[in-house]
């Protein structure tokens, strides 16, 4: 039996890791590198193991960071079965097929590019992988997983899908392996939710384990309190539309932007948010993801479903559009208050919030919101971190909105949660910490008691035994 790592390893993106037994190779995850272009290039690549060899891939969830890749491994020649929840597959169809579009355009710019600095370039610059790469990796869709019910993928291999409480259809996965006189059981805690939060439930109480895979994404710190965020959001589009603001709000397409949806219509509801306001959820993938969240309340915590059930839409309110077409998009750049933009991407790599950004990001009466997780090289960092400028569309645009960072919604567990879940894992014999910056991988570690900690750099193999 053997384990290997192929992404996040050492960096908080690119989710992709290898296990052997018993003759046969099981992927859990396969993400694309997000940040910046050093790391972007990480995702062309070779995987560190051939394609074509794998068995079956297990996804934990569909972020872009754990299955963007996926359409690159079935160009490469994988043709085993992908495995993973109903709503993960809706969700991961969604992310594949954006992210094949993006590839594509991002491929067209910079062929445009090179032939204004090169004249009649000869050279083809090709995307990552296409959109039909990207249908075409679903035909390795296989059987649905549930929650708590074991899946057998081999003799003597087992896998069980355990609720994460990330995001819609999550995931731990645990594997019950058997070689020979060998029997182990290995834990991958995909990403791991915050408890409390809205629209899905916490994340299920994991076994007592062998070894653990473990994320560590805030490893080393602690997060708001939630009611207190939820209290600075509605405080800041009282106070940016009250002097003529806009709102900007840079967000994941999944989970986090239903998640603000959902406080935003609350707020509205109980006279919180004290003026009239048009909210945008400016982002088609997003759209399409509140749709699908709407298609699986069997995801949903108790207050979340009473509200579906009773004829209730969680995510809708007074004021609320949705803007798919690039027009009406476009149209909202002449809004010059009074409106809270949500749009895409969440760490501002692409995507039409930078678009918002450019036409916001000057007036000192205007607001950006950062409610999610910011990789280093991001210009959702650079703004973070105090930047007087950053690029966009090949202009410096100054930074004179008032900017603000509410980590209560973070979709991954803090420290403390992070713990809590590694205590009730029992004492496995090895711990991987995997998904987190160095400082935070190093902060948590330090935490862990009774399990030896090994932090893998990208390839690194180890047995289990």
């Amino acid at each position: 039996m053997k384990i290997s790592f192929h992404g996040a390893d050492q960096n908080v993106t690119g989710s992709c890791h290898l296990v052997e037994c018993a003759g046969k190779r099981i992927l859990i995850d396969c993400g694309m590198y997000q940040g910046g272009r050093e790391l972007r290039e990480e995702n062309a690549e070779p995987f560190g193991f051939e394609p074509s060899s794998i068995d079956f891939l297990l996804l934990t969830h569909a972020h872009l960071d754990h299955c963007g890749r996926i359409p690159l491994l079935a160009k490469r020649g994988f043709k085993g079965e992908l495995i993973t929840t109903a709503a993960s597959v809706e969700l991961a169809r969604l992310v594949m097929l954006d992210s094949a579009g993006l590839q594509e355009e991002e491929a067209l710019y910079q062929a445009r590019k090179a032939k204004r600095r090169h004249g009649n370039n000869k050279r083809k610059i090709e995307p990552l992988y296409t959109t039909m790469d990207a249908l075409n990796c679903l035909e390795c869709i296989g059987r649905r997983a549930r929650y708590d019910q074991p899946l057998q993928l081999a003799p003597g291999i087992h896998a069980t899908f355990i609720d994460a409480g990330h995001i819609l259809g999550s995931a731990s996965i645990l594997l019950e392996l058997e070689e020979g006189e060998h029997r182990h059981r290995l834990l991958f805690s995909g990403d791991l939710g915050y408890s409390g939060r809205a629209i899905l439930r916490d994340p299920a109480t994991p076994p007592q384990v062998d070894t653990v895979v473990m994320e560590t994404t805030y490893g080393d710190r602690l997060h708001k309190q939630l009611q207190p965020s939820i209290d600075e959001l509605y405080d800041v589009v009282n106070e940016t539309i009250g002097r003529g603001g806009n709102v900007i709000i840079p967000t994941f397409a999944l989970e986090r932007a239903q998640e603000v949806l959902y406080y935003l219509r609350e707020g509205v509801e109980n006279g919180r948010i004290e003026h009239f306001t048009n909210v945008f959820l400016d982002s088609p993938m997003a759209i399409s993801a509140t749709e699908i969240f709407e298609r699986h309340p069997e995801c949903f915590n108790a207050e979340t479903l009473k509200l579906a059930s009773d004829g209730s839409d969680p995510f809708a309110m007074a004021g609320l559009h949705f803007t798919r077409e690039t027009f009406a998009s476009m149209a909202l750049n002449r809004i010059d208050g009074g409106a809270v933009i949500m749009a895409g991407s969440g760490m501002c790599t692409g995507g039409r919030v930078r678009h918002h950004l450019k036409h916001n990001l000057w007036g000192k009466h205007n607001s950006i919101v950062f409610v999610g997780y910011a990789a280093n090289g991001t210009p959702a960092r650079q703004i973070i971190d105090g930047a007087e400028h950053v690029r966009i569309y090949g202009e410096d645009i100054p930074v004179r909105a008032n900017i603000h960072t509410i980590g209560g919604f973070s979709a991954h567990a803090d420290q403390a949660e992070l713990l809590a879940w590694h205590q009730q894992t029992g004492n496995p014999k090895t711990t991987f910490l995997v998904h987190g910056e160095d400082r935070s991988m190093h902060a948590f570690a330090k935490k862990l008691k009774n399990t030896q900690v090994e932090m893998p750099v990208l390839h690194q193999e180890y047995e289990l035994g």
